[in-house]
């Protein structure tokens, strides 16, 4: 989790200009379509397109089509697309708070608060109790009421309401009465909730496009609601937020849960780290630190240039003799080749035969030290079988419940 976060905080702003920049080309196209009469070109954020003339199942939708490809769009389901993704990623970076809370907005959890020195209205954001049962309210600051506000907007009806939607908790396997819900979109001929898997559906395909890289699985990289909230308390508390004052936003029971979100090393730490190398420098040798001699250098490596044998290669430190008199198969710091794997089932196969061979003519003190040499043989090919090859699956089983764990 912790690498997680570190590859994705640094990233943070590529897919926040991606979603936003996919919501405003989206929203374009869709206008300019409108605007556009059936068989008619036009062209909006970089693209030129077809309007076509939809079929009578499906009337009320807004379709073109590529004039170089030939594949028909969905413009209204684009923009519809493209415009939740970037309400979901707005809003979870900027409160952190965990997806069924988001799924569980509505309409009334924008409160006001006035403070009663100044008299200043501060907006704040009503969190329900979902996993600890702990209500909270969040400052919202002046980008998230404006996304706020532009989700209200959306989501209003004609008489100017927000709709009272049903919604499905999935950890209480029941329906919830129906409320005014945020995250609310129309399917159908009527307003549905937008569920948590559906929330994830729509940060997989819009962040698909950022272009950015998993350094694990060289695919691209993937945003989950919970890396948001893990980013967003890593943030707080590495800009100065104290972590207790991060626990009672994170709506933690526990400050060390709150701590263990946080994925970077603590400044301290690494202060007082760097500075004690530093004493340690000032106290040893200076000649310790010197430049070496090109001949040193060359020596060094050579080393790793005189570690390749015939079978793999060998991991005795530099500037060490070898002790095992170059008896590589003997040797545990021989890291076999498995390109290697037919010669050393040659050798595997000659040492038996020379041990047969040693045994009938009775060079008993041989048969010894042939056996030590077949034993080591046969301990690297193992190694070998034992490692996974390329791209292959490892199965790791699946576990088995006993009587008496319960």
């Amino acid at each position: 989790m912790d690498a997680r976060t570190r590859e994705r905080l640094p990233v943070l702003p590529v897919p926040v200009r991606s979603v936003d920049r996919r919501r405003k080309d989206a929203a374009a196209l869709l206008l300019a379509a409108r605007d556009s009469a059936p068989g008619e070109t036009f062209s909006a954020a970089g693209q030129t397109l077809v309007r076509v003339t939809p079929g009578r199942s499906a009337a009320a939708k807004i379709l073109a089509e590529d004039p170089a490809t030939g594949q028909r769009r969905d413009l209204g389901r684009e923009e519809d697309h493209a415009f939740w993704a970037f309400a979901v990623v707005e809003v979870l970076r900027a409160t952190g708070i965990r997806v069924e809370e988001l799924t569980q907005l509505f309409h009334h959890s924008l409160i006001q608060y006035r403070l009663p020195t100044t008299g200043e209205l501060i907006p704040l954001l009503q969190i329900i109790p979902s996993k600890t049962d702990i209500e909270r309210l969040l400052v919202v600051r002046p980008e998230l009421a404006d996304v706020l506000s532009t989700i209200i907007c959306r989501i209003r009806d004609t008489n100017g309401k927000v709709p009272r939607v049903p919604a499905y908790d999935h950890y209480e396997r029941t329906w919830l009465p129906p409320s005014p819900l945020l995250f609310q979109r129309h399917r159908g001929g009527e307003y549905r909730a937008i569920s948590s898997g559906a929330i994830r559906k729509l940060l997989t395909t819009a962040l698909a496009h950022t272009g950015l890289a998993d350094s694990v699985t060289v695919g691209p990289l993937h945003f989950t609601p919970h890396d948001f909230r893990r980013v967003f308390i890593t943030d707080a508390v590495l800009s100065g937020l104290p972590p207790h004052i991060a626990q009672v936003i994170a709506g933690h029971q526990d400050i060390n849960v709150t701590l263990g979100y946080k994925a970077m090393y603590p400044d301290e730490a690494v202060q007082a780290h760097l500075a004690f190398l530093a004493r340690r420098r000032a106290m040893r040798p200076s000649d310790e630190y010197r430049v070496p001699t090109d001949e040193e250098w060359t020596e060094f490596l050579g080393h790793f240039e005189r570690r390749k044998v015939c079978t793999g290669t060998c991991g005795r430190s530099f500037g060490t003799p070898c002790i095992h008199e170059h008896a590589c198969v003997r040797c545990p710091m021989l890291w076999s080749d498995p390109a290697q794997r037919d010669r050393l089932v040659e050798i595997r196969d000659d040492l038996i035969a020379r041990i047969a061979e040693a045994e009938r003519e009775g060079w008993l003190g041989e048969v010894e030290g042939l056996r030590v040499s077949l034993a080591g043989a046969k301990d690297k090919l193992t190694q070998i079988d034992r490692r996974p090859h390329k791209g292959a699956d490892v199965d790791l089983g699946m576990p088995t419940i006993r009587n008496e764990d319960f």
